[in-house]
């Protein structure tokens, strides 16, 4: 794995999403910024939180089951195992990932633990999603993108606001890619928890961290002039393909994989 990026200092007097997902999570590493955030968030987001990673493992998986070897996944968060490239690199050990986050301690963490398999690859790069073109400039080192990449933006997009223009961030990254690429992401709602709406937003406002939480018509765009595959754009808690769904239960996230026609 090559890591092209200098190491920076971490802030530890902020939180971060990725960090305060880390302990939505149960892991340990973040800081006390990071927990005060997540403490004051409803009970029901570490739930949330988990049923999201869920849906990350099931749609990862299905993809490499379905011939995609080549992943591209911005907004990688603190690395919690299984890792995206470990679930892929299980079922096409020749996969080559490519992640990308904006947190320095997600690089120190890629140093260390997204060790690849010994046939394909994986790479870090430290980088803004809303700098999407950098993004893309250093992902083309390790992909190749005259074949199909799934794009992965998981739990991510409900951390860019209105004015940052995330429909035009997703389809600068989206038309980049070749025909036959996926994108599947995970967007936050308050659609199951209208009550909880106002208590999630105040405990990210408070740790200065920006979040907008979006209806179903809402995060559709993200997904305009793909195809969305079955059962489309759902609840992470009702994306299942291989096995039927379990008991319904509520969910703080849409979720979706569409292919690019």
């Amino acid at each position: 794995m090559t890591i092209g990026a200098p190491r920076p200092h971490i802030d530890t007097s902020k939180p971060h999403p990725a960090r305060v997902y880390d302990w939505l999570l149960g892991g340990k590493d973040n800081y006390p910024v990071d927990q005060q955030v997540g403490e004051t968030l409803p009970a029901e987001a570490r739930g949330n939180a988990a049923r999201n990673r869920a849906f990350m493992h099931r749609a990862a998986a299905w993809l490499a089951k379905n011939g995609v070897d080549q992943f591209l996944d911005i907004g990688t968060g603190i690395p919690t195992e299984p890792n995206l490239h470990q679930i892929v690199q299980a079922i096409r050990p020749d996969a080559r990932i490519v992640y990308a986050d904006n947190d320095p301690i997600v690089l120190r963490h890629a140093e260390a633990l997204l060790t690849s398999s010994h046939e394909g690859a994986t790479d870090f790069i430290l980088a803004d999603v809303r700098q999407p073109a950098t993004i893309l400039e250093r992902a083309r080192e390790i992909l190749d993108f005259d074949r199909p990449v799934a794009l992965s933006l998981i739990a991510l997009l409900h951390f860019l606001p209105d004015d940052e223009d995330p429909y035009r961030v997703v389809r600068t990254l989206v038309d980049a890619l070749p025909r036959g690429s996926h994108l599947f992401l995970s967007h936050g709602t308050a659609d199951q928890h209208p009550e909880l709406q106002q208590e999630t937003e105040a405990a990210y406002k408070k740790g200065a961290i920006p979040l907008r939480m979006r209806t179903r018509s809402e995060v559709e765009p993200f997904f305009d002039g793909l195809q969305l595959v079955a059962p489309g754009l759902v609840f992470a808690t009702e994306w299942y393909k291989e096995e039927p769904a379990p008991v319904r239960e509520r969910s703080g996230f849409y979720v979706g994989v569409a292919r690019i026609p």
